[in-house]
């Protein structure tokens, strides 16, 4: 009878070695893997949105060689490495897009709300001469010139104004972190 059980046993663990080396499915690597990278790349990016993309593309890269990569002894660890590449390559491309004309990084739509806000306020502290200079002048890139134009006044009272309310807004800024 105890030959029977230990029989037993080298079947279970000669089941379990097979299972183990058996090849899985793409849906079981997605639904082994896929939490846990997203948890690593929010860490490594600080952008849950930029997390997800970085693992999407890693996920199509390895469905498209799925062939070969089921194949693998552990086709989780080739994942891994595909998304460490994508995370590299977009951290390298990123300055580059960032002074591409007409390319924008991804905006965070709460760090923008915030920064609107900041600047909203800012404006407020200043007269609203000294918003239309600087508003002309900084936000929406007009020279003084064409700003004096629009508003009326010579370049030289756009200049006055837009220094006026720099000098405003810093004073403003400086007494918000206190």
């Amino acid at each position: 009878m105890r030959e029977l059980g230990a029989g037993t046993d080298q079947s279970a663990k000669e089941a379990k070695a097979a299972s183990s080396t058996a090849p899985i499915t793409f849906e079981e690597l997605f639904a082994q893997e896929h939490e846990r990278m997203y948890r690593a790349l929010c860490l490594m990016t600080a952008n849950p949105a930029e997390a997800e993309d970085i693992l999407q593309d890693a996920f199509a890269t390895v469905w498209v060689r799925w062939a070969r990569v089921g194949a693998m002894e552990n086709p989780g660890a080739y994942l891994q490495r595909v998304a460490m590449n994508v995370f590299r390559r977009r951290a390298r491309r990123a300055p580059l897009l960032r002074r591409l004309p007409g390319r924008r990084a991804p905006v965070d739509e709460y760090e923008r709300s915030e920064t609107r806000q900041s600047v909203e306020e800012f404006l407020a502290s200043v007269t609203p001469r000294q918003r239309a200079a600087v508003v002309l002048t900084e936000l929406l890139g007009y020279d003084s010139e064409r700003a004096g134009r629009l508003l009326g006044i010579a370049a030289g009272t756009v200049r006055a104004l837009r220094s006026q309310g720099h000098a405003t807004i810093r004073r403003h800024g400086e007494g918000k972190d206190d």
